[in-house]
């Protein structure tokens, strides 16, 4: 059986989704019953070619509509002869099952951010061009004989707002990759100096970030020697507001794509994790940090209780007193976190072979 893996444009630069996808090519355990292959066309540069107008970040976002709806469809069209079943590793690239034959294809829903216009345009609003697209994904989505999800709390949601058939879901949690484990190295950026506080993320609304610069000015007003250290993403203008009125640019440093193993070291050096954000599918920094033996405060959302379970500390979205004071406890006395030996024992749950074998059996089956 060839298994085509249907991959992201790496130039979008979505980490979690990258790292997800070539998990699962790396391990992919091959036999005589079934093979993998990688698919991603050339990303077509359009408008960003443009003089002028092609550095802004408008111009990008209109390459990235045409590739994903315009030259992604054709280039699978043309290829979806030569393989049995195709896997398509990130739910907003649902819209290619269009092009696909839908009986011999699955797609990976990370979360339903993606239809949270549809489902809940009252929380968020968006003119009908967005919700037109949004619906060619979630319409491709439907049209799938499978679709993981990677926790509880994810199908949950699928469910209650009727999105899958219920009958069609199979549960496939990350896993962590080598490079994060209490028995590796690796150095540290030369800007960095302990102790800080770390946050590995974008800078996406639902990440709440404004809550982490908040925190980390409360904390620095008693520790002054306190660094932040914020990896992957791009301040907002909002943000960058929040920076200065703050007074903490000075203290924080902001580091892009970096090298596993470098995330790694970061993880083991933190004096603490912070994970502020108001919803997640599942929180890969979550296992990554706590198999580092890091410390991890993270917001007291569902998905993050059934994936680290106790071995995290959780607060409150947005309550920014219960943030520092609980990192003050732990700043203080580490002791009056959750044990390290617990925190290993949780992050050990997690396999991307497990993952990988998880997949490669349902497309057995639905090859069969």
């Amino acid at each position: 059986m060839q298994v085509a893996v249907v991959c992201d444009y790496p130039e979008e630069q979505w980490h979690s989704m990258d790292v997800c996808s070539r998990m699962l090519i790396d391990h992919w355990q091959f036999n005589d019953h079934s093979q993998r292959h990688s698919i991603c066309p050339s990303f077509q540069h359009r408008f960003t070619r443009l003089p002028v107008i092609g550095t802004r970040k408008a111009a990008f976002n209109g390459d990235r509509l045409l590739n994903r709806f315009w030259d992604y469809p054709n280039y699978l069209k043309k290829i979806s002869n030569q393989f049995d079943v195709f896997h398509v590793c990130d739910h907003t690239y649902a819209q290619l099952v269009h092009e696909l034959p839908a009986g011999r294809t699955g797609v990976y829903c990370h979360d339903i951010d993606a239809f949270r216009s549809l489902v809940e345009p009252e929380r968020e609003p968006r003119p009908h061009w967005y919700r037109a697209m949004s619906q060619r994904i979630l319409d491709g989505l439907q049209k799938a004989a499978i679709v993981f999800y990677s926790t509880q709390a994810v199908r949950q949601q699928l469910e209650h707002y009727g999105l899958v058939d219920c009958n069609r879901l199979i549960h496939a949690p990350y896993g962590i990759s080598p490079e994060f484990s209490i028995k590796r190295h690796g150095l540290l950026p030369k800007a960095i100096r302990s102790p800080f506080i770390l946050h590995v993320g974008s800078c996406i609304p639902r990440k709440r970030i404004d809550v982490l610069l908040d925190v980390f000015a409360e904390l620095s007003q008693h520790h002054p020697e306190l660094q932040l250290v914020k990896v992957s993403g791009e301040w907002t203008d909002e943000q960058n507001q929040q920076l200065d009125r703050l007074n903490i640019r000075s203290k924080t440093i902001h580091l892009q794509n970096l090298p596993t193993s470098t995330i790694a070291a970061l993880y083991r050096r933190a004096e603490v994790v912070l994970l502020t954000s108001e919803a997640e599918g599942f929180g890969l920094p979550l296992i990554e940090s706590l198999a580092c033996g890091a410390i991890v405060v993270v917001s007291d959302l569902p998905v993050f209780r059934e994936v680290a379970q106790d071995a995290a500390v959780y607060c409150p979205v947005a309550d920014i007193s219960a943030w520092v004071n609980a990192i003050e406890t732990v700043l203080n006395d580490p002791n009056q976190a959750p044990a390290r030996s617990r925190r290993l024992e949780i992050a050990g749950q997690y396999s991307w072979q497990k993952h990988a074998e998880t997949i490669r059996q349902a497309y057995l089956q639905l090859g069969s």
